[in-house]
């Protein structure tokens, strides 16, 4: 999957333990190494602002797709490889999934959950196929996949779409993973929905 294009989603906060902008940073420097184009949402602050630093100066290729209104709060990133100013947040999310070979979740608030439940859902329904990644950092997200395997439990997931993530403990694992993760079912429409008859595993 080297040169495939990343979709990262971040905070965009700056009020956060120091240890999440390491495991940013890193997370840049990984992909970057990797040899990925990374696109994210452009902001030049918090989570987001650090891991497209951190790829920038290992020499990775980084675009940003924000909102108008946005320019301000998220303090648009100033030296990315290229920078798409969009109308609306529904644009955005958009834009960056298109061409996109996988998602990498870093920690994150509302914002960031909306955008990987979204390429979760798009991936239940078949449209959208790459892996979607959550980096778990200091378990970060364990009770969100407790969550999701509890909806699983309670039937309003299968039990195939425990595969629509993967999480990593650390930055440095995410290549590996996007490079070991087995593809999804083409046929994945056939089992977005639950019932007595298609409550399976994926093939």
């Amino acid at each position: 999957m080297s040169n495939k294009r990343i979709t990262v989603y971040a905070a965009s906060s700056h009020a956060l333990s120091p240890n999440y902008f390491d495991v940013a940073a890193r997370l840049g420097r990984a992909l970057a190494s990797a040899g990925h184009p990374i696109v994210y949402g452009g902001g030049g602050t918090g989570l987001m602002g650090a891991m497209a630093d951190a790829a920038l100066d290992a020499g990775g290729e980084v675009h940003g797709v924000i909102p108008e209104f946005l320019t301000t709060l998220e303090k648009g990133h100033q030296r990315l490889t290229s920078m798409e100013v969009v109308p609306s947040m529904r644009i955005r999310k958009e834009k960056m999934l298109v061409d996109s070979a996988a998602v990498v979740t870093l920690p994150g608030g509302c914002g960031t959950f909306e955008e990987v439940f979204e390429a979760m859902t798009l991936k239940r329904l078949g449209q959208y196929f790459g892996p979607i990644l959550l980096v778990n950092t200091a378990g970060y997200y364990d009770k969100l996949i407790e969550f999701l395997q509890h909806s699983v439990r309670e039937r309003f997931m299968g039990q195939a779409h425990l595969d629509l993530w993967h999480t990593v403990d650390e930055p440095e694992d995410v290549p590996e993973a996007l490079r070991t993760i087995e593809p999804w079912s083409a046929d994945a429409l056939s089992f977005a929905s639950v019932d007595a008859g298609n409550d399976r595993a994926r093939d």
